[in-house]
């Protein structure tokens, strides 16, 4: 399957890259532990990563929602952050998609092309551009359900969608299994949306709830411990819907298990990091 990953022989030099750290506006709100270790795995592998300070939405809210107007000046201040850096790496797929396949409400300058082209999200960059072989530092002695995002397997290629014919391929199971201890489970239906879909549980919350349900129960009724992802916003609705129905089950980024760390979330007073 041929993603915009492809062009990845034409990328810098990892030694040489300057990496702009993009965190989503929910995960610095909601889940800081999600960025604080991508930049910690970012640095682990000797790159020189930058923060802009005045990062903000990337307006995909916006833009999904028909408002062109804020979408373009989020869209704007964006651009102005990242201009100046090699390479963008963010830990949520739909947000690296957002950027990178429609962010069309600004004049597309030589600029805005840059930015979009050389955007990443985290593990199609650690897979495809740096090529990580092992991640010694991390241990993780769990049962994971992998939950690849529909934004990740469709829009970015992270994984073959069931729908399409091909040799079977998933970026994200190639990093985790490179992780001490980690036993990947199979789920029924691995590349099924959870329901999340942005603005869509608030336009249909039923719907939504309901198809996050059968994502919780998939992975319980393998005897996943854990479900890992590349998109936090789907981990926080499937973990809302498994702590409404009181039901034992974890969820963590895939950024946290790939450095070792940090495992507390915010409303988790007393989670203890997973070391057995």
């Amino acid at each position: 399957m041929v993603t915009h990953t492809a062009a990845a022989h034409r990328m810098t030099a990892p030694s040489a890259m300057r990496v702009g750290l993009f965190i989503p506006c929910y995960v610095d709100m909601l889940f800081p532990e999600v960025g604080i270790a991508t930049l910690e795995l970012l640095e682990r592998l000797g790159l020189d990563v930058g923060y802009p300070l005045e990062q903000t939405c990337c307006g995909q809210p916006m833009a999904n929602s028909g408002d062109e107007a804020n979408a373009a000046a989020t869209e704007h201040l964006f651009m102005q952050n990242f201009k100046d850096f090699d390479c963008i790496v963010g830990p949520a797929g739909s947000c690296v998609k957002q950027v990178r396949h429609h962010f069309d409400s600004i004049e597309q300058t030589e600029t805005v092309r840059h930015v979009r082209q050389h955007t990443y999200e985290l593990v199609e960059f650690l897979h495809d551009i740096l090529k990580v072989q092992d991640f010694p530092w991390a241990e993780f002695p769990h049962s994971v359900a992998l939950h690849n995002s529909c934004s990740s397997i469709r829009g970015l290629g992270l994984a073959k969608p069931s729908e399409i014919m091909g040799t079977p391929f998933n970026k994200t199971a190639d990093l985790l299994a490179k992780v001490k201890g980690l036993v990947l489970v199979p789920i029924d239906r691995p590349d099924d949306c959870c329901g999340f879909g942005g603005t869509f549980c608030v336009t249909d919350p039923a719907v939504s709830a309901r198809m996050g349900m059968e994502k919780v129960r998939d992975h319980l009724r393998h005897g996943a411990g854990y479900v890992a992802s590349p998109d936090m916003s789907c981990l926080m609705h499937q973990q809302g819907i498994a702590r409404r129905a009181g039901l034992d089950i974890k969820y963590i980024h895939v950024a946290q298990i790939l450095n070792g760390g940090p495992f507390r979330q915010r409303g988790d007073p007393d989670e203890h990091e997973p070391t057995g």
